[in-house]
């Protein structure tokens, strides 16, 4: 399974995330939607994974969760959008990502890319930056990778430019 995963679009989708998720089973969203027409944008060209953040308005919040778990072949994951880092981990995650760790942690917030293994759960702490227009990050970036039974591989950092330059096709 190849999944495109993303965070932090806050109302806008690169052009370019289409061509680059074009050969995904699944997009992943770890929050900071923005709005309901992007999930829906996003759904509508493949299917989507989805949880709502911060900035998402109420109508977000009744089509998406906070945390959403599941499971993708043999790998265990967890998706939400404020969850910290390794050993910084938020309070609201934090009990539950110690007693029932899971294979994959991703989140969003930060609009910092990082990818690394937390070394006291064994987990992959995935956060694939800000792929939106707006905020505080200089790039705009996505991750694609892909998972076969307990296999996550081919992980690729994808980065859509700049932000606040205009989008280059």
């Amino acid at each position: 399974m190849k999944i495109g995963l993303l965070s932090d679009t806050h109302g806008w989708i690169h052009p370019r995330l289409y061509t680059h998720f074009a050969g995904c089973d699944e997009i992943w969203h770890a929050g900071d939607i923005g709005n309901i027409e992007t999930a829906d944008k996003l759904a509508a060209f493949k299917p989507l994974r989805a949880v709502y953040g911060n900035i998402d308005d109420a109508l977000v919040r009744t089509v998406y969760k906070e945390h959403l778990m599941f499971q993708i072949d043999d790998i265990k994951v967890w998706l939400t959008h404020i969850g910290g880092t390794p050993g910084h981990y938020d309070q609201r995650v934090r009990p539950a990502v110690y007693e029932n760790p899971p294979d994959i942690f991703i989140c969003g917030h930060s609009h910092i890319a990082k990818v690394m293994h937390d070394k006291k759960t064994g987990f992959l702490y995935i956060n694939p930056g800000a792929a939106g227009y707006y905020g505080f990050h200089k790039f705009m970036t996505a991750i694609r990778f892909q998972i076969n039974g307990k296999n996550i591989h081919d992980m690729e950092l994808i980065e859509l430019g700049e932000r606040g330059k205009a989008a280059i096709l």
